[in-house]
């Protein structure tokens, strides 16, 4: 298995994660924290694919799925944003409001094709390219690419944790 292979299945397995973070949850559920000023599961899903969206995006030169698709009202945020979700105030994680889980699944869809677009792009050696260099040490393709996987792994895990703290009714 080379490297390319290895982030392929790594990426692969998250939207069956997402699926099993918010699947069956109401709106309300989606929106519930565990104390106040916690991330909501709806956030955390959200966060978790803006931040993949932003960062693939730039990385393919293409148009994020979030701006090509007018995602923002079926969250409940204002037409226009791109906002990621970055440095959100307590505030702003209770304003997203996601319609129900299904908007979570079909937006971490369309960000998990534009994932899957560039690892089917790129070469093993591509990992070593240099694409930040505002950072020392630079930022290379392969650690951008395990940053946002990491990333990804933490917010749906969180997520996961979240939903089974779950009041039940």
């Amino acid at each position: 298995m080379d490297e390319i292979d290895l982030l392929t299945e790594a990426f692969d397995r998250l939207p069956d994660l997402v699926s099993g973070a918010v699947d069956g949850l109401t709106p309300e559920q989606l929106q519930w924290a565990p104390s106040a000023g916690a991330n909501t599961i709806g956030w955390l899903v959200w966060h978790l694919a803006r931040i993949q969206d932003d960062h693939i995006a730039e990385l393919l030169g293409e148009p994020q799925a979030w701006t090509s698709d007018s995602w923002a009202a079926r969250f409940g945020l204002r037409p226009g944003t791109t906002e990621t979700g970055y440095a959100h105030t307590a505030e702003q994680v209770a304003a997203l409001r996601p319609e129900g889980p299904g908007t979570l699944t079909a937006y971490y869809t369309a960000v998990a094709h534009g994932t899957r677009k560039l690892l089917g792009r790129t070469k093993p050696g591509d990992l070593d390219r240099v694409i930040d260099d505002k950072w020392d040490p630079p930022v290379t393709l392969g650690i951008r690419l395990i940053s946002v996987l990491s990333d990804d792994l933490q917010h749906v895990g969180q997520a996961a944790y979240i939903r089974g703290l779950l009041p039940s009714d």
